[in-house]
């Protein structure tokens, strides 16, 4: 007997008890994809994961976004940051008035201008707190996927809303942008890798710090 033949005679034999050839009628699955698990804190759950991946996370109130934006930058020692468009008017200001030098992507940046810049400040499409995860669907207040990958600093602005208690149920939060065919960037900490000799080096595919504002 041959190893083809060996393969599928087990196949066979493990099949024997399968009554419907339609596998969704044949081993039902009760479950709903993209449901919320039954965590006790989600916001806590997701500000000890991302602080496990040594990010720093902020919580402030409305008021308090944009002097904790002004404190961010100063904490990353960032002289020049990045402001998309969708920003709030009252977080621009509050960066301008700052001694951060303010560069905005209208026209848009090159690249080479972007990586001599310290930081991009953004907005988030969604939080995941089983995996400490935020998600960009590059909409309003989140710019182009470059301006999140270039700058060396990334502060990142969080509302409590966004933030869901795992991978499916952003995906779900994510759809109409996944069908739209926009980019979705996917930050889990600074970027890292440890590929070469398992030695780990910060910033080599996106910015190396990350510094979280969770808004209550």
């Amino acid at each position: 007997m041959s190893a083809r033949e060996e393969i599928l005679r087990r196949i066979r034999r493990a099949t024997t008890d399968v009554a419907q050839s339609d596998p969704a009628v044949d081993v039902p699955v009760h479950w709903s994809y993209g449901q919320a698990l039954s965590t006790v804190d989600v916001l806590a759950d997701f500000v000890e994961k991302v602080e496990d991946y040594k990010a720093r996370v902020v919580r402030v109130d409305d008021a308090g976004v944009g002097r904790a934006i002004v404190e961010a930058l100063e904490g990353l020692g960032a002289t020049s940051a990045v402001l998309p468009d969708g920003l709030p008017a009252e977080w621009v200001e509050a960066v301008a008035a700052s001694d951060v030098e303010v560069h905005r992507d209208d026209p848009e940046l090159s690249y080479a201008e972007l990586n001599v810049i310290g930081a991009v400040v953004t907005t988030a499409a969604v939080g995941m707190a089983d995996s400490g995860t935020i998600a960009l669907d590059h909409g309003s207040g989140q710019g182009r996927r470059v301006l999140s990958l270039l700058p060396d600093c990334h502060v990142c602005v969080v509302r409590a809303e966004q933030v869901v208690s795992d991978v499916p149920e952003g995906i779900a939060r994510l759809a109409p942008a996944l069908r739209a065919r926009r980019p979705v960037t996917w930050l889990s900490g600074g970027s890292a890798t440890s590929d070469i000799e398992l030695s780990r080096v910060e910033g080599v595919h996106g910015p190396r710090h990350l510094w979280v504002i969770l808004v209550d």
